[in-house]
């Protein structure tokens, strides 16, 4: 059960803060912005252990987990056609 708590609020913080560094602006509710944050870590653990970084039990961590969230949204952005950064 604290898992799940732990999670979600981590999950918040980071989807937070990818919002904050990506250029554009993405209007995301609590809830996205948490499965965005939580999406970002399931994203940076899948390709740290395709490059050999995490071993079978590992997770990527907290920066990492902020970079798998903006990859998120960049690939976000360049499907939908939103938030093009003039350039």
């Amino acid at each position: 059960m604290f898992q799940l708590l732990w999670a979600v609020i981590i999950g918040a913080i980071v989807g937070a803060i990818a919002k904050a560094i990506h250029p554009g602006k993405e209007s995301l509710n609590f809830l996205m912005t948490v499965l965005l944050g939580i999406g970002g870590s399931f994203v940076a653990t899948f390709l740290g252990r395709m490059v050999g970084w995490y071993g079978e039990g590992d997770s990527a961590g907290f920066i990492a987990s902020i970079v798998g969230a903006i990859i998120i949204l960049a690939a976000y952005s360049a499907f939908s056609g939103k938030n093009k950064v003039a350039g």
